[in-house]
C-alpha cells in the first residue's frame, strides 16, 4: 500500500503542471491506462478466441441436436470439440480477472485513513470539487447541484453513454454474425440471453461508480471506456 501510494503521489507531482489540484485524479486515469496497456495482449488473444468460438457455433448446434436429451454427453462433447480446435472457453475472462487486483488496490488505498502508520495524504486530493476518498452519498450531502454532485453527474453521463455504445455494438455484432445462428435462423441457446443481460451489466457499472470511493470510480469509468473502444477495434 505504501509503495503504491508513493507511486500515485509521484505521478500526481509529474502531472501537477498540467492538471493542478486534479493531478492525482489524472494520475489514476494514467495508471488505469497503463494497466489496460499491459492487459491488451490478453484482450487481443481473447478477441481471437471469441472469433474462434463463434466459428464453432454451427458444430455446437449439431452436438445439441445429437445430445440434446443428455446434458452430460453434450457437455463432454462440447469440451472435446474445444480441445480439438484448441479453443479455450475461458480465455475471455482473463483480461477482466487481471484487473481486479488493481481496482481493489485503489479501493483500499482511498478507503484507509492511514498508510504505514501515517495519515493518508491522498485523501486530500480532489477531482475538481470532489475529494477522491469520498463516495456519491457524501457528495449528495452538499446537494445534487453542488460541485461534488456535478462531478458525479458527469461520471454517470459518461458511463451511460459508454454503456449505450457497448450495448449497440453487441447487438450489431450479434446481428452481423450468421455463424452464431442455428440452421433454422434462430439464435443458439445462451447467445440471446447474453444480449439481454448486457443492459444490466451496464447498470451494475453505474452502481459500482456510486458506491465506491471516487478514485476507484475513476478507475471503473476509465477502464469501461477503454473496453468499449477496444472491443470496437478488435471485433470489427
Amino acid at each position: 500500500m505504501s509503495v503504491f501510494a508513493t507511486l500515485v503521489e509521484h505521478l500526481a507531482d509529474l502531472l501537477q503542471p498540467l492538471f493542478g489540484a486534479s493531478a492525482a485524479a489524472a494520475a489514476i486515469v494514467l495508471f488505469t491506462a497503463l494497466v489496460r496497456l499491459l492487459v491488451h495482449p490478453l484482450s487481443r488473444a481473447a478477441a481471437r478466441g471469441q472469433k474462434a468460438r463463434t466459428a464453432l457455433q454451427p458444430k455446437i448446434a449439431e452436438l445439441r441436436k445429437k445430445h440434446g436429451k443428455s446434458p452430460e454427453k453434450l457437455q463432454k462433447a462440447v469440451l472435446e470439440l474445444h480441445a480439438e480446435e484448441k479453443v479455450s472457453p475461458l480465455a475471455g475472462c482473463l483480461p477482466g480477472m487481471l484487473q481486479i487486483p488493481a481496482f481493489f488496490l485503489l479501493y483500499h488505498l482511498f478507503s484507509s485513513d492511514t498508510i504505514g502508520g501515517e495519515p493518508n495524504g491522498l485523501l486530500g486530493h480532489r477531482l475538481l470539487a470532489a475529494p477522491l476518498g469520498e463516495r456519491w452519498a457524501d457528495a449528495l450531502q452538499g446537494g445534487v447541484l453542488s460541485g461534488a454532485g456535478l462531478v458525479y453527474a458527469g461520471l454517470f453521463v459518461v458511463v451511460a453513454c459508454v454503456a449505450a455504445f457497448s450495448y449497440r455494438l453487441s447487438k450489431r455484432m450479434m446481428a452481423a454474425n450468421p455463424a452464431a445462428r442455428a440452421d433454422g435462423g434462430e439464435q443458439l441457446p445462451g447467445l440471446g440471453a447474453v444480449t439481454k443481460v448486457m443492459p444490466f451489466m451496464s447498470f451494475f457499472t453505474l452502481v459500482t461508480v456510486a458506491v465506491v470511493p471516487l478514485a476507484a470510480a475513476l478507475y471503473v469509468v476509465t477502464s469501461t471506456t477503454w473496453s468499449a473502444v477496444e472491443r470496437a477495434a478488435l471485433y470489427r
